[in-house]
């Protein structure tokens, strides 16, 4: 055997490696196109406001006290205040701008005018007309 180290024999795949990394990278992408980011801060502010208040209080107080609104922590703050400055491209579709013009259409279906109907073959005389290439067994027959 050799010593040099074969990529295949160690199971790597460098296009499927590629093409599963193009995938996270346009999943990551999308999420970051949709907003997707401002929930994920915002769930780990969550979780750790919860985490604070049960220190210091029972699980419905923590709960209700997490989620009220009236006490956030400064990560909920940073995330409101970054959310309201955020750039966002508007993009307004007004329907009076589209136009859209009449164009009267009569369908008109025509036959062809050599129409030929084609039937499959019959194969099954040929197959009967051939005799077996055995005969039989008789034990079963007497």
């Amino acid at each position: 055997m050799s010593c040099l180290i074969d990529n295949r024999l160690l199971g790597f795949n460098t296009p499927g490696v590629f093409k599963r990394i193009g995938h996270i990278l346009v999943l990551f992408a999308f999420l970051s196109a949709i907003g997707a980011h401002w929930f994920v801060l915002q769930s780990v502010a969550w979780t750790t406001m919860l985490a604070e208040n049960l220190r210091t209080s029972s699980l419905p107080q923590a709960v209700e006290r997490t989620f009220d609104g009236k006490h956030p922590c400064a990560l909920c703050k940073k995330i409101s205040n970054s959310k309201q400055h955020e750039k966002k491209t508007e993009f307004r579709v007004e329907p009076n701008k589209f136009e859209f013009s009449y164009a009267h259409v009569t369908f008109l279906f025509l036959a062809p005018q050599d129409f030929r109907e084609m039937r499959a073959p019959d194969t099954s005389a040929q197959l009967r007309s051939q005799t077996p290439l055995l005969p039989p067994p008789r034990s079963l027959l007497g």
